[in-house]
């Protein structure tokens, strides 16, 4: 895997752009001299995870043949005051689905997600407590 980085502005702002070629925008809060003109590093890491584990439930159920009419997902991360580094200790994802889905099959999905397929919660299971909730609407 490649990406690279290229500097926006003289101070924060960079666009990163992968293989896909999709550019993504990052910066720093004003708070140390961004402009909020991107996504925080921290914040794409927890983007990473819900896209990596929303995925695998869609492509799961998918193979169940059953539909899903909406998806989403919020992650909510914690991370220790003051500590350097501020690695997150604590994580909660929150999965919304809509549909006629059986919940003991999205608990599958969920649970498999976290606990084989999804890379970025293996990787962040080394240093945060992961926990996830559901609900079907």
């Amino acid at each position: 895997m490649h990406i690279e980085l290229h500097r926006i502005d003289s101070d924060y702002h960079f666009d990163a752009k992968g293989a896909s070629g999709v550019t993504v925008n990052i910066d720093a809060s004003t708070e140390i001299g961004g402009h909020n003109a991107g996504a925080r590093p921290m914040e794409l890491l927890l983007m990473g995870l819900g896209s990596c584990s929303a995925f695998d439930v869609v492509h799961i159920l998918r193979k169940q043949k059953l539909e899903i009419e909406d998806f989403g997902v919020t992650v909510n991360g914690h991370r220790e005051k003051d500590a350097i580094p501020a690695v997150f200790t604590k994580i909660h994802i929150h999965y919304r689905l809509k549909g006629n889905l059986p919940p003991d099959k999205v608990e599958r999905a969920i649970q498999l997600s976290m606990d084989k397929y999804c890379s970025a919660s293996a990787m962040l299971a080394k240093t945060a407590h992961i926990t996830h909730s559901f609900e079907i609407i």
